[in-house]
């Protein structure tokens, strides 16, 4: 494998084919496809083409109106080791026994084969942009983090000026007054856990995300020239905190503007007591213009991440590869922003286990529409190989969705896995939950320390725990089943 400098970038280039049935309208094409596999870190679904009117995202929404948008699809642990380990491999974080950010899933399966190392192992040209694998942000960037080696030919770990200014970050804190406060002058391993954002002086192109950027762009600029498939996968590290973004983002979102969720005072005794256990005092005492600033800070991340998405759309069309490439566009996981009091990730509450999904495949009479259906990130390897006619490994789980890319309303009998350790006392928990296209069931410690029922067609925020209403208790019962015999 080799790894490039900011000046350097190797090319090969693509194509891919795929079985004959990309919908009705779908004609074979003569090249096999590319993939260009899109990660976002830590960012929701609060994106226009999922339905949010605040978060300006053209690009992403560009996006998921030439593929199929998956309304319904989630991380299998909302973390970022656990979670990308899981979609990478194929398998989930149990059997990979990476359930922390220091894991390493080569520990537990030193044969695992990866998405990238499928598509290597097929003839393609396989290489990464910045993170696809975990990285401690901000103090890993412009190193190979956890990577994986054994996955590429090729690697580019961009560093902006966002790594050197962040000293000027603010950084949330809990002040001498019990009130929270931002301070600034924090080291970085005290700002990527924490809320923490800075509007930042200067352009685009000077930050990691920018640099990262044009980075996937020479490469597929190289890879235009070649008559070789590639599979080229671009990790873009904003939102995830600090929240860093030129300026000009940040004007776009006046706090004045931004509307807060409604908490309800007795939220303790709604839910059982793990679901909250990520609650930071700090959270609970920021002031309402604190909290608009958080969320203010965590859009601009996002429309500024959108940007550079567009960006690498954008040469995909002039390079004339849009015509034989399958993009693929998803995050890690989801992302609190205030809800019931919780922030940032680690919960299996729909805002934090719910991630955007597009997959865009060339031909597909199916694009431009969305799938309700209850799809998971583990899924993804053996959905791009099946795709792309590809062998995947036998040890690979969940369940291939590429009926669903072809028509989005076909029968599917699958439920969504996810699951997240909490502490208590001197021991680990686990809470796993199980989502179905109508229901999320959740249990702490194999139920003993609480359950959880929601009804998505009458409470989508998850404020209505029905788990112990007599009326659920047939519902219950299936889903528990549910749970306990799937995520295989």
């Amino acid at each position: 494998m080799r790894t490039i400098s900011r000046r350097q970038f190797m090319g090969t280039t693509a194509a891919a084919t795929i079985g004959a049935a990309l919908g009705t309208n779908a004609a074979p094409p003569t090249r096999k496809l590319n993939v260009l596999h899109i990660i976002s870190d830590d960012l929701c679904a609060r994106l226009g083409c999922y339905g949010d009117t605040m978060v300006k995202s053209p690009n992403i929404d560009r996006l998921a109106a030439r593929g199929v948008l998956f309304q319904h699809a989630y991380c299998q642990y909302p973390l970022c080791n656990p979670s990308r380990a899981s979609f990478m491999t194929g398998m989930r974080p149990d059997t990979i026994k990476v359930l922390d950010n220091q894991a390493v899933f080569r520990d537990a399966i030193p044969d695992a084969v990866t998405i990238a190392q499928s598509f290597k192992n097929a003839g393609y040209s396989v290489a990464r942009v910045g993170k696809i694998y975990h990285y401690g942000v901000p103090r890993q960037i412009g190193t190979d983090g956890l990577d994986d080696p054994a996955s590429w030919e090729e690697v580019y770990n961009p560093r902006g000026r966002d790594v050197d200014d962040i000293g000027l970050v603010e950084v949330l804190e809990l002040g001498p007054d019990g009130k929270s406060r931002t301070v600034t002058g924090k080291k970085p391993e005290n700002t990527g856990g924490t809320l923490s954002w800075l509007a930042a002086d200067g352009v685009d192109a000077e930050q990691t995300d920018g640099i990262g950027a044009a980075a996937a762009i020479r490469m597929l600029e190289a890879r235009a020239k070649e008559d070789k498939p590639f599979y080229l996968a671009v990790g873009f590290y904003r939102p995830h905190t600090p929240y860093i973004a030129p300026k000009k983002y940040f004007d776009m979102y006046p706090t004045g503007e931004i509307p807060l969720p409604e908490i309800p005072a007795n939220l303790n005794e709604l839910f059982p007591a793990p679901a909250l256990a990520t609650h930071k005092p700090m959270h609970h005492a920021m002031s309402g213009e604190l909290r608009r600033e958080a969320i203010q800070a965590y859009a601009a991340s996002t429309t500024f991440m959108d940007a550079q998405v567009g960006l690498v759309l954008d040469a995909l069309d002039r390079l004339n590869l849009t015509g034989n490439t399958i993009v693929v566009f998803h995050s890690d996981h989801g992302y609190h922003l205030g809800e019931k009091h919780l922030w940032q990730k680690m919960s299996i509450f729909e805002e934090s286990a719910r991630v955007p999904l597009i997959v865009c495949v060339p031909g597909n009479g199916a694009n431009g529409t969305k799938s309700t259906r209850p799809v998971e990130l583990v899924s993804l390897h053996k959905t791009l190989v099946d795709l792309c006619g590809i062998a995947g490994d036998a040890k690979t789980q969940g369940h291939s969705f590429r009926v669903l890319v072809e028509n989005p309303n076909a029968e599917w009998n699958h439920a969504a896995y996810s699951q997240v350790q909490r502490k208590k006392d001197s021991e680990q928990i686990t809470g796993r939950s199980v989502r179905t296209e109508r229901w999320r069931y959740t249990e702490w410690n194999g139920a003993a320390d609480g359950t959880e029922l929601y009804d998505h067609t009458t409470d989508p925020g998850e404020m209505k725990n029905l788990a112990g209403d007599p009326a659920h208790a047939n519902t219950v019962e299936e889903l528990r089943t549910v749970l306990r015999e799937g995520g295989k």
